[in-house]
């Protein structure tokens, strides 16, 4: 079982690069034939938010030419740039995405796995929240899984990564109560996030929580305690997420962009170890 994970495309109507800069929509075009041309080939593709940077209906135009592109179900949730209605007006969904009481949300089995969607979206801020009725969504899809292997995508990350500007606009909301619903279901394989645009992990409730690099821009590295927001034009990637039995469920970060190679590893005749 495959898994491609993309985050942050930040799609602007044509001709508008986001914040006068990146050319996300040229970027995210680049990743969509990334993911297109893998092999083997992903059998879904998860988005987990900002799917668009102003939630203007141009802009989900836009995306939706372009995802129809894939070969493979694309399941998403929103970030804090989408505009839910524009977004379920715009985008065509897959069957196993839920719309109840407003919210864009999935609850997908894939192979042995069972695959959370979370709307973290609170209309109006940059920070993250779960209300009651999307916590209550989320404790039922896992009791339900009944000890499958699940992994949960969302937007907003519940943890502090110390790049201060980012952590200010978290997920804070429900996010203690996130924390006691994850820790009380011991199969949670991985909790899956956008947001930040960099590859972050670290332990949570448990279990592994990872944020995944932005396919457009990336937010800069600066740890310091008045570290600007700001972002920088590294690499764009993304997460390639597989899973079975044996190994579990493992995470792999791709590069969008081709670089020289490959070339085969030549031994030194000095080389210490064996040679194949």
């Amino acid at each position: 079982m495959l898994i491609a994970h993309l985050t942050d495309l930040h799609i602007r109507p044509r001709g508008k690069p986001a914040y006068r800069v990146s050319e996300t929509n040229a970027l995210t075009e680049r990743a969509i034939d990334a993911i297109a041309a893998l092999r083997p080939r992903p059998d879904l593709v998860v988005i987990t938010g900002d799917l668009t940077d102003c939630g203007l209906p141009e802009e989900y135009a836009l995306l939706e030419a372009m995802l129809r592109r894939l070969p493979m179900p694309v399941l998403l949730v929103p970030g804090n740039h989408d505009r839910r209605e524009t977004l379920l007006a715009g985008l065509s969904f897959d069957p196993r995405s839920l719309r109840e009481d407003g919210f864009v949300q999935f609850c997908a089995d894939l192979g042995p796995m069972r695959l959370i969607g979370l709307d973290t979206l609170l209309p109006g801020q940059s920070a993250g929240a779960l209300c009651g009725t999307r916590l209550a969504f989320l404790d039922k899809a896992l009791t339900e899984a009944q000890g499958r292997p699940v992994a949960i995508f969302m937007h907003h990350p519940p943890f502090d990564c110390g790049i201060r500007h980012m952590d200010a606009i978290r997920l804070l909301e429900g996010a203690e109560e996130f924390a006691a619903i994850v820790a009380r279901h011991p199969n949670v394989e991985r909790i899956l996030c956008g947001h930040h645009h960099r590859p972050i992990v670290t332990r949570f409730a448990g279990t592994l929580a990872q944020i995944a690099p932005s396919v457009t821009h990336q937010v800069t590295l600066d740890l310091t305690e008045e570290g600007a927001a700001t972002f920088h034009m590294e690499p764009p990637a993304y997460l390639l997420h597989s899973y079975d039995p044996v190994a579990g469920f493992v995470s792999h970060t791709a590069y969008v962009e081709r670089y020289p190679g490959p070339y085969p590893f030549v031994l030194d005749a000095d080389y210490p170890g064996a040679h194949a």
